[in-house]
């Protein structure tokens, strides 16, 4: 996928809001897609607009919902293997450009749909690892072999998703 290439995500039912209002325990806000559904067709990851409906920038493109696996992100997190992932930043020039590269086709596709002025993507792109949860959604939106922690994350819950219903 080139940096401006916007993938074509399912449109938001009003269903789609209700399940993902419940998996956040709060009502839903500056939805613009569906980027990726749960094995039992509930939303995983969504798109939202690049501002909320106020106007405040809200420049994470890509949102995890699914409970499930905001879960068990969260516990790959305190296991502290973002601080690992960020020293190989340092190390492996490779990983760090296709880091760089993630960064830059995120920030693209962000800016396609509306520029907000400034480089800040998400989850610490490009300079350290901060936030699996937003690597995650994005590699499950646009597929793999475009954010490598994304990845990494996605291989490293392998054996715990996907399975069964994650809408709650």
């Amino acid at each position: 996928m080139s940096t401006t290439d916007l993938p074509s995500f399912d449109p938001v039912t009003e269903a789609d809001r209700l399940v993902i209002s419940e998996q956040l325990g709060r009502p839903a806000r500056a939805l613009r897609a569906v980027a990726a559904r749960c094995p039992s067709g509930h939303p995983s990851v969504v798109q939202t607009n690049p501002r909320l409906e106020n106007g405040t920038p809200f420049p994470t493109l890509y949102y995890l919902t699914c409970p499930r696996l905001t879960s068990l992100v969260g516990r790959l997190e305190a296991s502290g293997i973002m601080k690992e992932m960020t020293e190989r930043l340092a190390v492996d020039e490779e990983l760090a450009a296709a880091y760089q590269r993630a960064h830059e086709s995120y920030l693209a596709q962000r800016d396609a749909l509306e520029p907000l002025g400034h480089q800040v993507t998400a989850g610490g792109m490009p300079g350290r690892v901060k936030c699996l949860h937003v690597h995650l959604a994005h590699t499950l939106a646009v597929g793999r072999g475009v954010n490598p922690f994304g990845d990494e994350t996605l291989d490293l819950l392998q054996t715990d998703w996907p399975s069964g219903d994650c809408a709650s």
